[in-house]
């Protein structure tokens, strides 16, 4: 058991209400959540795990150089009011949070394209995360409403005439104000053809589904710059997540582990000045993306043996029938492809290679993952310094996010924003926002390059110098280097140059 108790004055920021514990399981037992999934009892990778330990490393926190670029999301329009309104735009978005908030910046472009009034969207409760969070309980209405005052118009309800049309209403049968045809990537015009008569005959058109229903290509700079805005500038969450978000980024800065001989216990100790001690100062975020439902969508072998396997492939039945099309391919070709995400084994290998020390702090930003605590005590032998929201904060603390799946998910996102340096464990809705995000404000990403990894895994026989040559070699060419967006490609992940203007 490891207790992290308080040794400071009042008022401190490494203050907690409640002591918290963490517990630690012995590697091959998993904690109690876990009890019906197999485990690894031993790192997989063991030859390279040896030297990873005794790996000895450089620095790699120095900020990105200016690459002339500056964030250009203003309108290039010059009419100084709205538009009148052709009438209300209702979505309805499922997904988790990450995708919504990629549904959220179409729905304005959408009602921006159509001159309609949008209703505040209605977030769908999601059927793995089960979270019954509306709009107003993630993200700052007001904010949202203010910053887009001057391009679209928002209402939070519908008036009194429109009362009737809700989510029950058009799931008890077929309405001629839903539009539920709207094909993925949608164009412009598509909705001027099809949803503009809704909106002229009735005054109000629901879209749903309306996940991924706007193209990327051939977009009006003006509507690029708006998604843009919105995701960017417009959607923060409320107060009280940036306020744990805050305070779990100052303890990662500010608080460091000391122990305590006499009782045997740690406490977190704040620290005023961290020059001169390691693993102070500054984090990673860490996006372990290694739930269930990931492990086994990727239909990926992850060295649990033959009980995992059938346990995974049960799983797979359960929930998508047999339809995954992943497991149609082997494991190596499903490696040599990078469609493996990273275990928590794996993304500690490649952080040491690319020469983080050990003292490194991580935050990781994940749910559950799949296989406990002994899946994740290789990455915790490797990186001792681990923290998450339950490590950092009190019980007390984190009060208003418990038991809601979207909202911790919105502290992990703020907290990820505000690190030194983010990386994600395998692609994904996520992974994708924070690239995004932090390429439009310059920020230290890494991308891994999951087919390379998965290809120098396999490889039994590489040592551990050959191992980390092949890391950093394949990282050199995509380290600090701005992505530009390709055909097709989102402009939520890659926002140059759309959201961009080289500067002056």
């Amino acid at each position: 058991m490891k207790l992290h108790h308080c040794k400071h004055g009042g008022g401190s920021l490494c203050d907690m209400l409640v002591i918290i514990t963490t517990l630690f399981v012995p590697l091959g037992y998993a904690s109690p959540s876990f009890l019906s999934e197999p485990v690894v009892t031993k790192p997989r990778h063991s030859r390279l795990f040896k030297s990873a330990l005794q790996q000895v490393n450089s620095d790699l926190w120095t900020p990105l150089v200016n690459q002339g670029w500056k964030p250009c999301i203003d309108s290039i329009a010059t009419s100084l009011s709205l538009p009148d309104s052709s009438g209300y735009i209702q979505v309805f978005l499922d997904g988790g949070l990450n995708q919504q908030r990629m549904g959220i910046c179409d729905a304005v472009a959408v009602a921006k394209i159509l001159n309609a009034t949008l209703v505040i969207p209605y977030l769908e409760v999601n059927p793995v995360w089960k979270d019954t969070s509306y709009f107003e309980d993630i993200f700052d209405v007001d904010h949202f409403m203010n910053v887009l005052k001057d391009d679209i118009s928002i209402v939070r309800e519908l008036p009194d005439e429109y009362t009737w049309s809700t989510r029950e209403y058009y799931a008890s049968a077929i309405r001629s104000t839903r539009v539920k045809n709207a094909p993925l990537h949608a164009s412009a015009n598509w909705y001027l053809e099809h949803v503009s008569p809704v909106l002229e005959s009735y005054g109000i058109a629901a879209i749903s589904p309306f996940s991924h229903r706007l193209a990327f290509n051939n977009m009006p700079v003006d509507i690029q710059r708006l998604r843009c805005k919105v995701n960017f500038e417009a959607l923060t969450f409320v107060p009280h997540v940036r306020d744990l978000g805050d305070l779990l980024v100052n303890r990662l800065r500010f608080c460091v582990v000391q122990s305590d001989d006499a009782t045997g216990t740690e406490y977190l100790k704040q620290v005023v000045d961290t020059k001169g001690i390691k693993g102070a100062g500054k984090f990673v975020a860490l996006h372990l993306r290694f739930d269930k439902d990931m492990a086994a969508h990727s239909a990926c072998d992850f060295g649990g043996g033959k009980a995992e396997k059938k346990a995974l492939a049960r799983y797979r039945k359960a929930i998508w029938q047999g339809r995954v099309l992943n497991s149609r391919f082997t494991n190596e070709e499903l490696r040599n492809q990078g469609r493996c995400p990273l275990t928590p084994e794996e993304i500690g290998l490649l952080l040491t290679a690319l020469g983080f020390e050990n003292n490194t702090r991580l935050y990781l930003a994940s749910h559950k993952v799949y296989g406990g605590e002994a899946r994740i005590s290789a990455l915790r032998k490797l990186f001792p310094n681990i923290e998450d929201k339950k490590s950092l904060a009190s019980a007390v603390e984190r009060a208003q996010i418990n038991g809601k799946a979207s909202l911790s998910a919105a502290v992990d996102y703020y907290v990820s924003m505000h690190s030194d340096i983010f990386i994600s464990a395998s692609p994904g809705n996520m992974h994708n926002a924070m690239v995004g995000h932090r390429t439009y404000l310059n920020l230290k990403t890494i991308r891994p390059n999951m087919a390379l990894l998965g290809q120098l895994f396999m490889n039994q026989s590489m040592n551990w110098s050959d191992f980390q040559a092949a890391v950093v070699k394949g990282r050199r060419n995509r380290a600090g280097k701005i992505k530009m967006r390709e055909d097709k490609q989102s402009i939520y992940t890659y926002p140059v140059p759309d959201c961009v203007c080289q500067q002056d």
